[in-house]
């Protein structure tokens, strides 16, 4: 049976950047004045002394009353009294595409000793802490996109000297940032057969950077690569399946990075999953029988009724992406004319092959006859089940045994292989090829 594939998750709408307000200039030009005669005039020098004193006195910059005591060194009070303590923040002042995961305040030759980040609209304080050194702060939540944030940040230096930075910035907005939705998630167990698969919510065009702030690595030492399918998809894997029992872990580092014209990433995250035993099962169209091998050896044979003649199931290494005790199936949803379609609303111990629909799952409406001997699906793979999928079944058995990310290699059909980016099917591709996909 087949059924409609839903759209990958995207981040939800995020609110609409406000126009960035930029500063007038307060430069004017002043027109030429008229020319006077060279004949100068004699000013008395208590004037001259007068109007001196008035110009020391409105100035701007270094003096006792700019603060700090002068000891008259250096003839700069503010070179020799200004503090030690060097505040660097997040973003600079009027920025329009922060980041909203780098967000973090440094000093260096001093401690911080105040840091407040506020949303500018709402007034709202962003919660943080400084770290216990006071060499740097973090908010405590990931800021929201296209918002505009205040910060004010204070330190002090070893002699006590205060210094302080503020500045407000806009976070990118949702119109240009790039987010990627990713499996396995953190601390899953998966099955060998499982890659790494990103989907982007906006076309990438600079790949290079984008595939070489994600890294993976595991445990068992293997070499793993990126291929990618297109624009918008981005998946990981190693030469041969996982090692069994192994770690694998993905740094996401996409915070800042350009996805492309005017489009900016915003994720930074650390996931790790572990690679369970070994389970891989093949289905043989000629027998109409699965063989479950675990870990190298034959845990059971399964009977199996497969494509019909009329529409076979493909060939080819396909991973469990999904497992659904109950669902429906509406063959109408995946081109299914109504001569031929089926609607069943309750199909037992599913598990998704494809993405275009191919479900290895239980059947309860065929005659128990059908199982080992003949195909009879719509290109599914069915195994003996109940209605309600309750009692001890071929079905529920091996829907208990499966996780996702293990594999399930079907031969001998009449249909072609499966295409590598219709589900998580990469295995599909040779090593060459799987290589040649990488823009690292």
């Amino acid at each position: 049976m087949e059924q409609l594939v839903a759209p990958p998750h995207t981040p939800a709408s995020d609110r609409p950047r406000p126009p960035h307000l930029l500063p007038h200039s307060v430069e004017q030009q002043v027109p030429d004045a008229p020319r006077r005669s060279r004949r100068t005039r004699r000013m008395p020098a208590v004037t001259v002394l007068l109007a001196a004193g008035a110009l020391a006195l409105s100035a701007c910059g270094a003096g006792p009353s700019a603060g700090g005591n002068d000891d008259g060194k250096n003839n700069g009070a503010a070179a020799v009294n200004s503090s030690d303590a060097k505040i660097k923040l997040p973003s600079k002042d009027g920025a329009t595409d922060a980041g909203i995961n780098d967000v973090s305040v440094k000093v260096t030759g001093g401690k911080l000793t105040e840091v407040k980040l506020t949303e500018a609209d709402s007034g709202k304080v962003v919660a943080g802490a400084i770290s216990s050194d006071g060499a740097s702060w973090k908010p405590g939540v990931q800021l929201e996109r296209g918002t505009k944030y205040r910060i004010v940040a204070k330190a002090k230096d070893a002699k006590g000297r205060a210094a302080t930075e503020n500045a407000s910035f806009f976070t990118v907005s949702s119109a240009n940032s790039f987010i990627g939705s990713y499996t396995p998630d953190n601390g899953k167990t998966v099955g060998v057969g499982m890659p790494v698969s990103f989907k982007f919510d906006k076309a990438i065009t600079n790949k290079k950077d984008v595939q070489s702030h994600i890294t993976v690595t595991s445990s068992s030492g293997q070499k793993v690569v990126g291929h990618w399918f297109g624009t918008q998809r981005l998946d990981f894997r190693p030469e041969d399946y996982w090692k069994a029992g192994s770690k694998v872990t993905m740094k996401i580092d996409l915070d800042g990075v350009k996805g492309g014209q005017g489009i900016t990433g915003v994720q930074s995250k650390t996931v790790s999953f572990a690679i369970g035993r070994s389970q891989v099962s093949t289905v043989d169209m000629n027998t109409q029988t699965m063989t479950v091998k675990r870990d190298g050896k034959t845990l059971k044979n399964v009977p199996i009724s497969g494509g019909s003649p009329e529409n076979p199931t493909y060939n080819g290494q396909m991973v469990i992406s999904e497992k659904l005790e109950q669902t429906r199936m509406d063959g109408s949803t995946v081109g299914f004319d109504k001569q031929n379609t089926y609607d069943i609303p309750d199909v037992p111990h599913a598990m998704r092959l494809s993405d275009s629909g191919t479900f290895l799952h239980g059947n309860y409406w065929g005659s128990p006859s059908i199982f080992g001997n003949s195909g009879t699906s719509h290109g599914c793979v069915g195994l003996q089940d109940n209605q309600g999928g309750g009692g001890d079944t071929p079905g529920k058995w091996f829907f208990n045994e499966s996780l996702i990310g293990d594999v399930v290699v079907v031969k001998n059909s009449d249909e072609q292989t499966i295409k590598p980016d219709n589900g998580l099917n990469g295995w599909n591709l040779s090593w060459t090829d799987w290589q040649a996909g990488s823009a690292a």
